[in-house]
C-alpha cells in the first residue's frame, strides 16, 4: 500500500509541476496590455528617442517587457545602449545601421540591407509574443531616405497584434501613418544650443 501510496503522491507533485511550469511559460509569452496602440514621436526639435526611452523605463516599472529596435545608428557608444546592457536587461535594444551618417541621396547598399534586416526583427518582435511594447527609433527617417517603404511600415501597423504597442520615432512622419496612429506628438523646436555653437555632449545628445 505504501508502494501505491507513494506512487500517486510522486504523480500528483509531477503533475503540479508540469502545470506549473507550463502556466509560466504561458504567462511569459503573452502581453500583459489588453490594448496596444500606434504611438508616433515626431518634429525638428530633440526630445524624440529621449521620449520613447522615457516611456520604455516606465514600462518596465509595470513588468511590461520592452524592445527597441534602432534604425540608421550603429554605435555602441549611445548613452541608452551602454545603459540598458549594463543596468537593463528587462529592456532590449538593438542597432540596424552603420557608425556613418546615411547619404539620403546615394545610401549604400549596406545602408539599405540593415535598414531591410532591421524591419524583419521587427516584424519578428512584434508577432513573438515576448514583448509588449515595440519601439522603431528613426524608422521615419529611413521612411524618408526611401530605406524603407511607408508601405511596409503600414502593413506592419494593420498586421500588428492587438496587444502590442508599437512606437514610432523620427522626423518626416509620412502624412499616411499619422492617419494610422493613435498619438502622434510633434516636438518643434523653439531654441537649440546649436546654433550658439555648443557642440554635441556626452550624455545629452547620445
Amino acid at each position: 500500500i505504501s508502494k501505491i501510496v507513494k506512487s500517486f503522491i510522486n504523480d500528483v507533485v509531477l503533475n503540479l509541476r508540469i502545470n506549473s511550469y507550463t502556466k509560466m511559460i504561458k504567462n511569459m509569452n503573452q502581453s500583459k496590455l489588453k490594448e496596444g496602440l500606434i504611438q508616433v514621436y515626431t518634429g525638428n526639435g530633440k526630445g524624440k528617442t529621449t521620449a520613447a526611452l522615457g516611456l520604455a523605463l516606465r514600462a518596465i516599472g509595470h513588468d511590461l517587457k520592452v524592445i527597441i529596435i534602432q534604425f540608421m545608428k550603429g554605435s555602441k557608444n549611445y548613452g541608452e545602449v551602454k545603459a540598458i546592457n549594463k543596468y537593463l536587461p528587462q529592456i532590449k535594444i538593438e542597432q540596424y545601421g552603420l557608425t556613418s551618417f546615411v547619404d539620403k541621396n546615394n545610401p549604400s547598399k549596406k545602408d539599405i540591407e540593415l535598414a531591410q534586416n532591421g524591419l524583419k526583427r521587427a516584424r519578428r518582435a512584434i508577432f513573438s509574443q515576448l514583448y509588449d511594447i515595440v519601439i522603431l527609433d528613426e524608422i521615419n527617417v529611413a521612411m524618408d531616405f526611401n530605406l524603407i517603404s511607408v508601405e511596409d511600415i503600414l502593413q506592419l501597423i494593420e498586421d500588428k497584434p492587438p496587444s502590442v504597442e508599437l512606437v514610432l520615432t523620427g522626423r518626416y512622419v509620412p502624412e499616411k501613418i499619422i492617419e494610422k496612429a493613435d498619438l502622434v506628438s510633434e516636438v518643434k523646436e523653439i531654441k537649440h544650443w546649436f546654433k550658439k555653437g555648443v557642440d554635441t555632449r556626452k550624455g545629452i545628445e547620445y
